[in-house]
């Protein structure tokens, strides 16, 4: 069906809380807590706008329930009037949750709405099932018979059938931390980050040298490549967007992303992280636009091992000629990793890199996002 390019839903604001490691910086904050400033100043954003937020749809995978997103929507002071809906498709829940909100948008059945992601792994509930007294660390991703690795052997599985180093993984996890840390010099997080907690930088990144990568064991196969080092850190965080229909925007004058396209695909459970490459290619085609003609891409580094396979099979090259446009400030590698909030972390990341930095209109960014259990979500914007 094709819908009204009038109603086509365009990102105005954007935001995200400091990010930190777990069991750290946030250990205790709750999703409320964290969500709730991120959603307030996003809302305070468009405030001016005219129309009120009429939802709230956040991403979040291990919370405590209880519709999580209607929970930061109250705490965020937006009124009982405001209903919320969480989405669950972990890793990639912020993005799945923002190309919801687009379609209530590109539908009509709203003209505001506030989506993302949040995450608290440090006071996520444990879970045990019933007669039994020993928590599992978290629920399958398929169904009994199908094979369903833990993310760390997945990465090492995926490293192993694409060919991807151990000194590839390092070198490009050196890159994000150092990519990180000039952009948080620059001040290029500043206009982005709202203060959770009394913080307002995050936790990482940090200095890192490529004798200490070469030197930290495998972390989850014997004789792997997957180290902690080139692996995200479990961590807390929260990041909110505002959507409004075309029209508004043009009315009001506003610059913004343009969702283009979104898709959330399927793929094979045992390699999870090559998600993102059916699910690109499938924004692409639906935009009918060409990976050369994307200015900025921001893939969410769950693992450095992942990311290069997918960019090996999109044929980019994040370690030299495409380093300015894969996550050219860094990725979850060096920022962290709160699963909830992460999809949500690179359209926020993608609206600072374009919009803020002042890209010009017709500018394309794409966002993409590896999932557990065989997924992959992906987004393409355009500057307007």
């Amino acid at each position: 069906m094709r819908r009204d390019p009038s109603s086509r839903p365009v990102v105005v604001a954007a935001r995200r809380g400091p990010i930190g490691t777990a069991f750290h910086a946030f250990k205790e904050l709750t999703v409320e807590a964290l969500a709730a400033p991120v959603i307030d100043a996003v809302a305070r954003d468009v405030a001016h706008l005219g129309p009120p937020v009429e939802d709230v749809v956040l991403g979040n995978c291990t919370g405590p329930g209880g519709n999580v997103a209607r929970i930061c929507a109250l705490a965020a002071g937006l009124g009982h009037g405001v209903p919320g809906v969480t989405v669950d498709r972990q890793c990639g829940s912020g993005l799945a949750a923002i190309l919801l909100a687009g379609n209530a948008v590109a539908a009509g059945e709203t003209d505001l709405v506030v989506a993302g992601g949040v995450e608290s792994a440090s006071t996520a509930p444990l879970r045990t099932r019933r007669g039994t007294a020993v928590p599992y660390e978290r629920a399958p991703f398929v169904p009994a018979g199908w094979h369903d690795p833990e993310m760390g052997p997945a990465a090492e599985a995926l490293a192993a059938a694409r060919g991807v180093t151990r000194e590839r993984q390092d070198a490009y996890a050196l890159l994000s931390h150092a990519k990180a840390l000039a952009a948080r010099e620059a001040g290029r997080f500043a206009q982005e980050i709202v203060t959770v907690g009394g913080r307002d930088d995050d936790q990482w990144p940090r200095p890192l040298r490529a004798r200490s990568l070469a030197r930290l064991p495998a972390a989850f196969v014997p004789g792997g490549t997957v180290t902690a080092g080139n692996s995200s850190p479990v961590s807390d965080g929260a990041a909110a967007v505002a959507l409004v229909p075309e029209s508004l925007r043009a009315e009001l004058g506003l610059a913004g992303l343009r969702l283009r396209a979104g898709a959330v695909v399927g793929c094979d459970p045992a390699l999870p992280g090559l998600g993102p490459v059916p699910a690109v290619r499938r924004v692409l085609e639906r935009a009918g636009a060409g990976l050369g003609e994307v200015a900025a891409v921001e893939i969410v580094e769950a693992f450095a091992a992942q990311v290069l396979a997918v960019t090996d099979e999109l044929g980019l090259d994040p370690l030299g000629a495409d380093a300015e446009r894969v996550c050219a400030d860094g990725g979850a590698l060096a920022l962290g990793h709160p699963w909830g909030a992460t999809g949500a972390v690179v359209v926020t990341r993608l609206f600072s890199r374009l919009v803020r930095q002042g890209a010009p209109a017709g500018t394309l960014g794409l966002a993409t996002a590896a999932v557990g259990g065989g997924l992959g979500v992906a987004a393409l914007f355009e500057v307007v």
